[in-house]
C-alpha cells in the first residue's frame, strides 16, 4: 500500500558526487567512496518513487559513500519518475505505479546478479536499503539465505501492508534470515504503528537480529524527503541516515 506522503517532497540542495551507468540494461547512480581499503562493502539502494538521480536520494547515497560504501542505486523508473512525470496531463498515479513495480519486480532480480558479477562474492560484503517503494526488494534479499547479505535496512516501507483488512504480509518477516533495521515515523499510512508493532512481536518470536529507530514529529518519507528547515525532520532524516550507516558499519566489520 501507498499513502499520500510516498508522493510528497521538499528538495535538498547539494551537488551529488556519483555518476549515471548502465547495468544489466537498467539505469543506475553509483556513488563510491574516496577509498574502498582493502575490504569492499557495496551497498545496494533502493529508492522511493523519486528515484535514485532525485537530488535527495543522491545525496543520502553519497553520503554512505562517503563512509566507505560503494553505493550503487537501480533506477526502476527507468526515467520515469513521479516527479517529471505527475504533472502532465492525463497522468494517472495508481497506473504508473502499477507499471513501475511491475518492471522493478521484472528488472531487478538480473540487475542484483550483474552487480554481484562486477564486484564478486570474494572479500566482498553486501547490505541493501529501500525507502518507502524500495522496500520490498529489500525483503526479498533479506529473505535469501543464499544471497547471504551482510545487513538490510529499510526506512518508512510501504508495500508490505494493505489496509480495509489486508493488514501486514507477516510472511515478509517472517521470512527475514539477515539482520534488519526498520527507521520508521510516528505518522504513516504506510506503516502504521500497529504493523510495527506486529512486525517487532514476529521478529521476537523467530529471535532475529534487528533494531527499531522510530522518530517523533515526523511522517512516512522523512528519511528522503523531509523539509530541512524544520528542526524535527531535519534531526530525524540526520539520525536515519546515521544509524543506517553503523548498522552496515556494524555487520560489515565481521
Amino acid at each position: 500500500m501507498s499513502c499520500e506522503d510516498c508522493f510528497k517532497t521538499v528538495p535538498h540542495s547539494g551537488t551529488p558526487l556519483g555518476v549515471a551507468e548502465t547495468i544489466a540494461g537498467v539505469p543506475t547512480y553509483i556513488s563510491e567512496p574516496k577509498d574502498a581499503g582493502a575490504q569492499r562493502s557495496i551497498l545496494l539502494f533502493f529508492s522511493d518513487v523519486f528515484s535514485p538521480f532525485y537530488i535527495n536520494n543522491q545525496l543520502v547515497q553519497d553520503y554512505f559513500a562517503a563512509h566507505g560504501f560503494t553505493v550503487l542505486g537501480i533506477d526502476y523508473f527507468f526515467g520515469d519518475r513521479f516527479d517529471k512525470l505527475h504533472k502532465e496531463p492525463g497522468f494517472a498515479r495508481e497506473r504508473w505505479r502499477d507499471t513501475s513495480l511491475k518492471q522493478a519486480a521484472e528488472h531487478t532480480p538480473k540487475w542484483v546478479e550483474a552487480v554481484r558479477q562486477r564486484y564478486g562474492t570474494n572479500d566482498v560484503k553486501y547490505c541493501a536499503v529501500g525507502y518507502c517503494f524500495g522496500a520490498p526488494f529489500v525483503f526479498d534479499l533479506a529473505s535469501d539465505a543464499s544471497f547471504n547479505l551482510a545487513a538490510a535496512a529499510v526506512a518508512h516501507p510501504s508495500g508490505i501492508y494493505g489496509r480495509h483488512g489486508n493488514g501486514l504480509k507477516t510472511d515478509v518477516i517472517e521470512n527475514c534470515v539477515a539482520p534488519i533495521l526498520f527507521s520508521c515515523a510516528e505518522t504513516d499510512a504506510a506503516f502504521p504503528a500497529e504493523a510495527r508493532r506486529q512486525t517487532e512481536d514476529i521478529l521476537v518470536k523467530n529471535k532475529a537480529q534487528y533494531y527499531f529507530q522510530i522518530f517523533s514529529g515526523v511522517s512516512h518519507g522523512f528519511a528522503a524527503r523531509g523539509d530541512p528547515s524544520v528542526d524535527d525532520q531535519r534531526w530525524a532524516k540526520e539520525e536515519c541516515a546515521r544509524g543506517t550507516l553503523q548498522w552496515f558499519k556494524r555487520f560489515t566489520a565481521q
